[in-house]
């Protein structure tokens, strides 16, 4: 009798799972860290077979996965069924969760039960919060708690209004300043990486030089240890405005509409479907239910 394997309880890595610690480890060796977000179990699994190392369930499905305007609507249910389905689709690569907006800054201990939800019920390998400061005290709980936490300073979307809007951060000497203590800050609370968004590339090096931990850059040069960037902007899928950092690897926003329109023309002309994807039944067995028609008519609904 054959057996299913059995999954990894919630927490435990699955066999051939990148290491955490390994994520370190790249960085000393001077290994580039390739991280790319994904929203569902196809996604990643194309991710998974590319080699990439690392995959963010990002906020970011806000906007281009459900049609808002900023990542801020993003709820915990939508971000929990959505790494859900990836950690379904990915086997190496590290899976990181972001934590939504409103579900870790109340408290520290929202911050631990939010968390605790991710790597409990959708089986996340280490989830990512946004800014340092206040934030400080939570990143210090989560991993006292046993949780890895991925940073992220720079521009951060989930306050972007704050910061005037999705514009680069770190411009001026005295901001710069200020992002390379978050980021040390935020080694010394446990995180075991950082994301820096839209921040000068000279800033973003030596902040790099500084931490032993990996950076993660989008938008901040190419001194990062790692970049990372949006599944749908890399494949041109998203119609809103690409930002200054993307670079699209492919456009398959017209090859989908085309394939699209081309199904729909031939519903519409009746070419498909075709006789090669139906399915027949034998002559006996046909004739079998004519007879059975011819018997037994169907009762019509009473109008």
């Amino acid at each position: 009798m054959t057996t299913r394997p059995r999954k990894p309880a919630p927490g435990t890595p699955a066999p051939g799972k990148l290491p955490l610690p390994e994520v370190v480890e790249m960085k000393r060796r001077g290994d580039r860290i390739v991280m790319i977000t994904a929203y569902d179990a196809p996604s990643a699994r194309i991710a998974d077979a590319a080699g990439v190392d690392l995959i963010l369930v990002g906020d970011s499905a806000a906007m281009v996965v459900l049609g808002h305007d900023s990542t801020v609507p993003a709820t915990m249910d939508e971000m929990l069924m959505l790494t859900r389905a990836v950690t379904r689709g990915a086997q190496r690569p590290l899976v990181i969760a972001d934590l939504p907006f409103g579900s870790y800054q109340v408290s520290t201990e929202q911050a631990i039960e939010t968390a605790i939800r991710f790597i409990k019920e959708a089986q996340a390998d280490a989830v990512k919060l946004e800014s340092a400061g206040p934030m400080l005290t939570r990143v210090r709980a989560l991993v006292d708690a046993g949780i890895p936490v991925m940073g992220h300073i720079g521009l951060t979307p989930q306050t972007a209004t704050m910061l005037g809007g999705f514009k680069a951060q770190g411009r001026t000497a005295e901001k710069a300043a200020q992002l390379y203590a978050d980021a040390l800050a935020l080694q010394a609370a446990g995180c075991f990486a950082v994301v820096l968004e839209a921040v000068p590339a000279p800033v973003a090096a030596r902040i790099t030089e500084a931490l032993d931990i990996p950076t993660i850059g989008i938008g901040a040069g190419a001194s990062c240890d790692g970049q990372v960037l949006v599944w749908h902007d890399l494949l041109g899928l998203y119609e809103g405005r690409a930002p200054r950092f993307v670079k699209q690897y492919a456009e398959l926003a017209p090859t989908i509409g085309a394939a699209v329109e081309q199904y729909a023309t031939e519903v519409r002309s009746g070419a498909f479907p075709e006789e090669r994807h139906t399915y027949a039944m034998s002559e006996e067995e046909l004739t079998l239910f004519e007879q059975q028609l011819a018997e037994r008519p169907i009762a019509q609904s009473a109008p």
